[in-house]
């Protein structure tokens, strides 16, 4: 469902049926990739704010979901072990790139991004694609339990969470239809940047959608 393209950008295959949609998921080895003079980014905090880009570039101020349906405008999140969600509505033209940590899981994010969208773009849940890019694992992200407490249910006995198995039950739940999911360990697999992993030492991958 996802595949690695020459520049070392992952993409869902069923978003590349929309020729107006550019959409991707950067590696460590894809740093050129959203360098460009008309993309938004945040100052991303944990959070469940939305922003709406409403054509404008560069960072938009404090949030982790950006918005979007202007033509020729890309929307980007930056992560490091943390969910990657790009929601497209392909019937009105209108993208959302959302950062979901496990505070922004825990505060429902992807399902206030789809809301949010509803209000904004009039979209309809069933209408949205959702692809779920690389972040870490529930092989390899193990919390406390003031963390897996929140995750009852995608969690296992030796509090393993499921943070994407947490946003696709999010999704679902608001009416999303059509949902893929990576499926890549940002922290078993080095061509990802993984904080858990590398510490200060990691750096950024950007996850971007736009509107060509």
């Amino acid at each position: 469902m996802f595949y690695k393209d020459s520049q070392n950008i992952y993409r869902a295959r069923p978003l590349d049926a929309f020729d107006w949609l550019v959409h991707g998921f950067g590696t460590r080895w894809s740093k050129s990739f959203g360098s460009c003079g008309n993309l938004a980014t945040l100052h991303q905090i944990h959070s469940d704010v939305m922003v709406a880009a409403s054509g404008r570039s560069g960072c938009l101020g404090e949030g982790d979901a950006l918005l979007e349906n202007t033509p020729g405008r890309l929307v980007a999140v930056k992560t490091a072990d943390c969910i990657p969600i790009l929601l497209v509505d392909p019937r009105l033209r209108a993208v959302a790139a959302v950062h979901a940590g496990w505070r922004g899981t825990a505060q429902r994010i992807a399902a206030h991004a789809v809301e949010e969208m509803q209000k904004k773009f009039s979209s309809r849940p069933e209408d949205l694609y959702a692809a779920i890019g690389p972040g870490i694992g529930k092989c390899c992200y193990q919390v406390g339990p003031d963390v897996s407490s929140q995750f009852a249910e995608f969690a296992d006995s030796n509090r393993h969470v499921d943070l994407s198995a947490a946003n696709q039950r999010q999704l679902a739940d608001c009416g999303v239809l059509h949902i893929y999911s990576a499926q890549l360990c940002t922290m078993c697999n080095d061509e990802f940047h993984s904080y858990r992993r590398d510490k200060q030492q990691a750096g950024r991958m950007l996850s971007v959608v736009g509107i060509r």
